[in-house]
């Protein structure tokens, strides 16, 4: 593995940088009010459209959609230095469209699908999401309880999901659901194309969770599809799903790097200007270990996230991986976080301060994606049977 990035990997990394100091930092005031306020600590329909925008004309857009869509197909390697930068500011923000589902439709899609649904979503017209998550099954898939059922040429779902993100603003849903009892996991369950107008699926509550996000829960009640929405094969359904998910789970690795170090370059610059009995922050050896642990295993964690994209390149399977970098990514973020709004004391509980919300947000990583718990125990168990790193 050649350990330099391509010169073009290193334009592209130095395209965003500049995008996210020019355009989405001098919007981070206005999210920190919103979440101080209560609101959504996101941006409004206004402000994302001259941003999409000006995506089109630097050409970030569709970054990692396949040629044959429209995209500029920038591999794996690349995507994660463009999601380490995105994530070095508070702002929220991605550039269309969002990888994880991209992914599970491009592996999944028939030609009708691709038409109707993967098309539009790689040019950036559409907004998905994914209903995985249940009441009592949220990180086993084994409990899962919606169920979809062949009735003629219908399919009929009956359930309820939870902890679901852009459910208002999506044209379409990926909903898991239970079509053979017996195998479940195991060949039973199936993915589902549930456009927004169905009747059978309604929005029961928004749920507003830390950091000033929110999440939805949808029932499903005699929701009809027909069998031009099955997305992939019967009972197929868990194979596609992991893909997304160990998208996403590399996607907070690199996530990580980039928070980790926007709170690591604060601590330096406070330190290095902030005195207390006489003394600099940045002379006291506490100080200087926070900074040294913390370029440490930031480095470590690019290291983990580089090499995982480089195996994806390689066709090559990366869930393991994934669930590490997903445990030590998030982990090793939460505390530079901490360490950072210690050293800034009572300025560092500002709401009108970064590293408070920063502190809330990335509270959920630990949390969404699958829990650090479920990931060591993946780890573990791999090992366990004989399997190596």
């Amino acid at each position: 593995m050649d350990f330099e990035l391509p010169e073009e990997n290193r334009m592209l990394r130095d395209l965003v940088a500049k995008f996210v100091a020019n355009e989405l930092m001098p919007l981070e005031k206005r999210i920190l009010e919103r979440e101080a306020s209560g609101e959504l600590a996101a941006l409004t329909p206004q402000e994302a459209a001259p941003l999409h925008n000006k995506c089109k004309e630097l050409g970030l857009w569709g970054l990692d959609v396949p040629e044959s869509l429209g995209g500029a197909d920038i591999g794996a390697v690349a995507k994660m230095c463009v999601s380490e930068e995105l994530a070095y500011t508070i702002t929220p923000f991605t550039f269309p469209p969002d990888s994880p589902n991209l992914h599970m439709l491009i592996a999944t899609v028939n030609e009708d699908q691709r038409k109707r649904y993967l098309e539009p979503y790689a040019r950036g017209e559409t907004i998905s999401a994914i209903a995985i998550s249940e009441p009592g099954a949220g990180a086993d898939p084994s409990g899962m309880k919606t169920r979809a059922d062949k009735r003629g040429n219908k399919w009929v779902i009956n359930g309820q999901k939870i902890w679901i993100s852009r459910m208002r603003e999506s044209a379409f849903t990926i909903v898991m659901a239970v079509t053979d009892q017996e195998k479940r996991t195991r060949g039973g369950i199936t993915a589902f194309l549930v456009d927004q107008d169905n009747p059978g699926m309604r929005v029961v509550r928004d749920i507003p969770i830390m950091g000033g996000q929110r999440t939805a829960e949808v029932l499903f009640e005699e929701c009809e599809v027909d069998e031009s929405q099955v997305l992939g094969k019967i009972g197929d359904g868990f194979g596609p799903m992991q893909l997304r998910l160990t998208t996403r789970r590399l996607e907070m690795g690199a996530w990580s790097v980039g928070i980790a170090r926007r709170a690591l370059d604060m601590l330096i610059d406070y330190a290095n200007t902030r005195v207390t009995f006489g003394e600099k922050l940045a002379d006291r050896q506490a100080i200087q270990w926070w900074i040294a642990d913390a370029a440490t295993k930031i480095h470590a964690t690019r290291l983990m996230v580089q090499q995982a994209a480089w195996k994806v390149e390689r066709g090559e399977d990366v869930r393991i991986e994934a669930s590490m970098i997903k445990v030590f990514g998030t982990e090793m973020m939460a505390e530079v976080i901490d360490h950072s709004l210690q050293a800034h004391g009572a300025m560092g509980l500002a709401t009108e301060f970064p590293l408070q919300y920063m502190y809330k947000k990335v509270r959920a990583f630990r949390i969404f994606e699958g829990p650090s718990e479920v990931h060591r125990w993946v780890v573990a168990r791999r090992l366990l049977a004989g399997g190596k790193i």
